[in-house]
């Protein structure tokens, strides 16, 4: 039996892939996790075989839940989930020790599909998206790709518009440290302030304009 804990920080979706696999022979759900907080504290506790990770989450986000639930526990499968396919979060999700990526416009059956194949050891992407991605192009024409790890998770936190004080507490730094990452994605960036990088990242599809 392949346990299952899924998270997202939206209770419909959580609920909605919850209720699609209940009736799937092999597969249980034993959870849900509304951030990536909690997805840390529940992959102790659940001792889940896959997790199907939100990647755009408010507190730490998922490629930051990734990487320290594998740092924990590598024989975990975990499998990315966003609106959006951008090359972006493929590339620091599989570099945080994902072993699979799903938008959140898959079929039902591409969802069992990824699970399964994660489960037995494979690595598996959203066949939808660009063939390719994983091998990163050093001329690529997204200035996000210029950001480090940490740079790009501040980023993250920023454009949903969290505030300085409120990341700091998340990361474990002092705001100041925060401020400091700011002036530096901004210059990497080219925009001058947070506004200019929300539209930047909008742009850049990082941001769901829909949620």
């Amino acid at each position: 039996m392949t346990r299952v804990l899924i998270v997202d920080d939206h209770i419909l979706v959580r609920t909605g892939i919850e209720r699609i696999l209940a009736d799937t022979d092999g597969i249980e759900v034993v959870g849900q996790a509304a951030d990536g907080e909690e997805a840390i504290q529940k992959a102790r506790e659940l001792s889940p075989n896959i997790i199907l990770m939100d990647v755009k989450m408010p507190g730490i986000g998922g490629i930051e839940a990734t990487r320290k639930i594998i740092r924990n526990n590598t024989a975990i499968g975990i499998i990315g989930l966003t609106a959006s396919g951008d090359e972006t979060f493929v590339q620091r999700l599989l570099q945080a020790g994902a072993k699979g990526y799903l938008t959140k416009g898959a079929s039902f059956e591409e969802v069992v599909r990824a699970i399964r194949h994660v489960a037995s050891g494979q690595f598996y992407v959203d066949p939808t998206l660009t063939s390719g991605f994983i091998v990163r192009d050093p001329e690529n024409n997204n200035p996000f790709s210029k950001l480090s790890d940490r740079e790009m998770q501040v980023t993250m936190m920023l454009v949903t518009c969290q505030k300085v004080h409120e990341i700091a507490d998340s990361l474990f730094v002092s705001p100041r440290t925060i401020n400091t990452y700011r002036y530096r994605i901004f210059e990497k960036l080219s925009v001058r302030n947070d506004v200019e990088l929300t539209h930047l990242a909008m742009r850049h599809k990082l941001v769901d304009v829909t949620d």
